[in-house]
C-alpha cells in the first residue's frame, strides 16, 4: 500500500490521511495499533504512548451507555479498581491509598462522568438516554458510543477512521470543534 514512505508526527501535530476506499487507510491504522505487521519497513512509536481508536464493533451489553463511554479511559478504570481493592482491605497501606487518590484527582477522575456525559451530548445522545444499556441503541448510535469512548481516552495518538459516519450535521460540527481543541 505504501512504498518508500516516511512520516514523523510530532507531539501536538494533527494529521489527516485522505484517500479513496480500499487505498489502505484502515490497514495502516491497524498496523499502527500493532494488529497488522508491515511486509517491509517498520512503524516506530514511543513505548509509553496511549493510542485511542474507534472500535468497529460494539458489543450488545447491558452496561449503561455513560459507563461504556467512561470505560474508554482505561487508566481511570484501573485506578478506580485499585482504590476499591485497597479500601476493601482492612490492612491497606495508607500511603499507597493516598497516592491512588492523588492519581485519581490528577487524571480528572472526579470530573470523568461529566466529561463522558459532555461527549455523549455532543454526539447527540440526550441525557435521558445516557443511562440506557448499550444493547438498546441501534447500530448507528452504537458507533457514536464507540466514538465517544475513543474520545474519552486521554491518548497520545487518536486514530479516527471515517469518524463522521453515522453522524448528523450537528454532531459533525461538534466533533470538528472538539478535535480543534484536542491537544
Amino acid at each position: 500500500l505504501l512504498e518508500d514512505a516516511n512520516l514523523t508526527v510530532h507531539d501536538g501535530h494533527k494529521v489527516g490521511l485522505v484517500g479513496p476506499n480500499g487505498a489502505g487507510k484502515t490497514s495502516l491504522f491497524a498496523a499502527i495499533r500493532g494488529e497488522l505487521l508491515p511486509d517491509a519497513g517498520s512503524i516506530d512509536l514511543p513505548a509509553a504512548w496511549t493510542i485511542a481508536h474507534v472500535a468497529q464493533e460494539t458489543p450488545a451489553v447491558d452496561r449503561a451507555a455513560i459507563d461504556y463511554v467512561t470505560d474508554g479511559d482505561v487508566e481511570l478504570r484501573a485506578v478506580e479498581a485499585a482504590l476499591a481493592a485497597s479500601e476493601a482491605d482492612p490492612a491497606h497501606d495508607g500511603v499507597a491509598l493516598a497516592e491512588l487518590h492523588a492519581r485519581f484527582e490528577a487524571i480528572g477522575g472526579y470530573a470523568a462522568r461529566a466529561r463522558a456525559s459532555t461527549l455523549l451530548a455532543g454526539l447527540g445522545v440526550v441525557a435521558e438516554r445516557q443511562a440506557n444499556p448499550v444493547a438498546s441503541f441501534s447500530g448507528g448510535w452504537r458507533m457514536r458510543l464507540n466514538l465517544a469512548q475513543a474520545l474519552m481516552c486521554r491518548s497520545d495518538l487518536l486514530l479516527l477512521d471515517e469518524p463522521t459516519n453515522h453522524l448528523d450535521l450537528d454532531a459533525v460540527l461538534w466533533l470538528e470543534d472538539w478535535l480543534g481543541r484536542y491537544p
